[in-house]
């Protein structure tokens, strides 16, 4: 038998959720079976998967523990100093400024330094995160940028931020904006482009037509010309949508591929460019919260990385 104290970063979740977490190697037929034969119990009774646990309630596993995973702690040794641009901090979130050719989660090869890694050795020199004494929460990165992108990547700090920041990315609550560099200039200054995607995850890519078809979703891309010169445009881009590889695609498909761009753009399009990535940075971001949301405090302020490393190749 295993017991489990609930602490503030397990609270407000389902009990059949936190089985799951603490018990990594249990099946969830397995888990509810459990259940139904009171294996799982909550302040010594019996309980339903759907029960919300509470701060202080006590979770007791009468299971074997072969169900139980050993918790990661990869990131304590990986044998360097953190390195992260924080652009804010708080209790709640950290926004790190991610550089080009940093992966965010470790890849197919396994490697260990990844951005995730880094972040959580950073809080845990803070002592602000320990592996042994949370039960079900790890910090986590809250979107996602391509390896070689860099930008902003919003990080929660515990369960409550992190179910919230989930909520403010997926349902575009944050406006976030990029600079690119793109090939070519531009006939019209600013614009909004319209057009369809479709992803192949076997191959990494995606499509773009203009037209409507079966399995395509639809894109909305705005951009501004900032500069021009060297026959390439500095761009601000937003994006209405939120698609896989949007930006490069949408402006591949326009005829301006992201200058360093080799997988919607060519080699001989970028001969003589000096990016080893695509010229493309989530540089900035801002909160639109409703006022009584816990995070509104974020309201109004502008979040933007120092310095983005192609803006004065112009």
């Amino acid at each position: 038998m295993k017991s489990f104290t609930v602490t503030k970063n397990d609270a407000d979740q389902r009990l059949d959720k936190f089985v799951l977490k603490v018990a990594g190697n249990l099946s969830t037929s397995l888990m509810y079976k459990y259940l139904r034969k009171k294996a799982i119990k909550v302040n010594g009774k019996r309980a339903e998967g759907n029960t919300r646990l509470q701060v202080g309630d006590v979770v007791e596993l009468y299971i074997n523990d072969e169900f139980f995973t050993e918790k990661s702690a990869d990131f304590r040794t990986i044998g360097y100093q953190p390195k992260i641009s924080v652009v804010y901090e708080d209790e709640n979130l950290l926004l790190v400024d991610k550089k080009p050719g940093v992966p965010v989660h470790a890849d197919t090869h396994g490697s260990r330094d990844t951005l995730i890694n880094h972040v959580l050795l950073y809080l845990y020199q803070k002592g602000e995160y320990d592996p042994e004494t949370e039960h079900s929460f790890t910090p986590a990165l809250c979107n996602r940028l391509d390896q070689n992108t860099g930008g902003i990547v919003i990080v929660a700090k515990n369960a409550a931020a992190g179910r919230a920041l989930y909520e403010i990315v997926k349902y575009r609550q944050v406006e976030k904006r990029y600079l690119t560099l793109a090939l070519g200039t531009f006939s019209k200054k600013q614009a909004t482009l319209k057009a369809y995607l479709k992803k192949d995850a076997k191959e990494n890519l995606v499509r773009v037509v203009d037209q409507p078809r079966e399995g395509f979703k639809e894109i909305i891309t705005r951009y501004r010309v900032l500069r021009e010169a060297k026959g390439l445009s500095l761009l601000e881009i937003e994006l209405v949508t939120g698609r896989t590889h949007q930006i490069r695609a949408h402006l591949a498909h326009v005829g301006h591929p992201v200058a360093g761009d080799l997988k919607y753009g060519t080699a001989a399009e970028n001969k003589g460019l000096p990016f080893k990535h695509q010229a493309l940075y989530a540089c900035s971001l801002e909160f639109k919260l409703p006022e009584e949301h816990f995070l509104s405090y974020l309201n109004g302020k502008l979040f933007r990385v120092k310095k983005v490393y192609f803006e004065d190749f112009l």
